[in-house]
This record gives C-alpha cells, structure tokens and sequence, in this order.
C-alpha cells in the first residue's frame, strides 16, 4: 500500500501539484533525519482537497494556509530569479521547529511564519548554536512583500 500512494505523490510532483520540503539534519542529534513536509503549489487545490473554501479569517488553518502560501510562493520567486538557496524546514524530536530555511554559501538564513502579526519569534537555541546562522526572521502578511519578491 505503501508504494501505492508513493507513486501517486511522485506523479504529484511532477504534474506541479505538490512539492515536499526536505528537512535539515547534518548536525544535531536529534534532528528528524527522513521527514518531508508535502506544500501545495496552489491553494486552492490544497482548499478542494481540505473541502474548505470559507476567509482565511474564519479558518481554523488559517496558520497551515499561509505557510503553504508563503513557502509555494518563495520557491517560485527563487526558481524565477535561478537562485542557488536551498530549501529546509527542522524539526526535533522534541518538537522544536524552524518554519523554513535558506541555506545560501554555506550559512543560514531562519523564517518563521505567522498568520497574526507579532513583534518577535523565537528561534531554537539548539538550532543557533549548532549551525552558522545568517539571519533570522518574521513573516506576517504585513511584511510578506520583501519575503516573496
């Protein structure tokens, strides 16, 4: 059964519907080593799938749907422009996690996705102690403009 759905999300990615986002594990122990997170290129297949069409306000993954945004839309922009970055999200197998990370010459660069804007977000001490770290930073919708172009 297994290969069964494998095949289905290799198809998936090649017809441009979804894309899996590897995770970053070369350094700390307990870092997830295997996982993948499965984003949609477009919203608005991931909202048939989900079966929800109603505001993002009114949602309860309203957090989920804009990191899928957010995430779809940078990776667009950075193959536009040919960028040499390559794409992660970490977690640990205490649950500590990083949204989405750049690595561009060997360093780091750390986003945190909020759907509500808030004045900071907290980076996992484990991962800046562990990795050369270029710069960390909040996306919220009122400064996702500078993210996304």
């Amino acid at each position: 059964m297994k290969k069964y759905y494998r095949n289905y999300w290799i198809i998936f990615e090649k017809t441009y519907i979804i894309f899996r986002l590897p995770a970053l594990n070369k350094n700390v122990r307990n870092e997830i080593r295997k996982g993948k997170k499965i984003y949609f290129w477009d919203n608005g297949i991931r909202n048939a799938i989900v079966g929800n069409f109603q505001p993002v306000q009114s949602r309860t993954d309203a957090g989920a749907l804009w990191e899928n945004f957010i995430i779809s839309e940078r990776l667009k922009n950075n193959r536009y422009n040919e960028s040499d970055a390559k794409s992660y999200f970490w977690r640990t197998t205490q649950q500590q996690e990083i949204d989405y990370i750049e690595e561009v010459n060997s360093a780091y660069h750390l986003f945190e996705f909020k759907w509500k804007e808030k004045k900071n977000a907290r980076f996992s001490k484990t991962f800046l102690r562990s990795y050369t770290v270029a710069s960390q930073k909040l996306v919220h919708p009122g400064n996702m403009e500078e993210f996304i172009l």
